[in-house]
């Protein structure tokens, strides 16, 4: 994996680990700026490091393009994205109150 494309996907890994930590019912919906770096690591049949696949929840020695294909399908049945803001928390939600 090109080493920028590596850092980003490594970033988004750990965005996504942060996310998932959140209760279902307060966390935003997947942020949009995922969509690159899983889009640029389909392809990658190399298998992630450890942390990488635990950060997923995916079994060791996934393949990266494992990894993607699950940010992947965080994204696909949205039709609102969070604002930078409100990631990894719905903050809107709080404040609707």
């Amino acid at each position: 994996m090109h080493q920028p494309a590596n850092l980003s996907f490594e970033r988004v890994v750990h965005e996504f680990a942060r996310w998932r930590a959140v209760p279902e019912q307060q966390r935003s919906p997947a942020p949009a700026w995922w969509w690159g770096p899983a889009f640029e690591a389909l392809g990658l049949r190399q298998p992630m490091p450890a942390t990488w696949s635990a950060a997923l929840g995916l079994p060791d020695g996934s393949t990266i393009a494992t990894g993607a294909e699950l940010l992947l399908a965080s994204l696909a049945d949205q039709t609102l994205l969070p604002w930078t803001g409100d990631f990894p928390f719905n903050a809107r939600q709080f404040n609707a109150s």
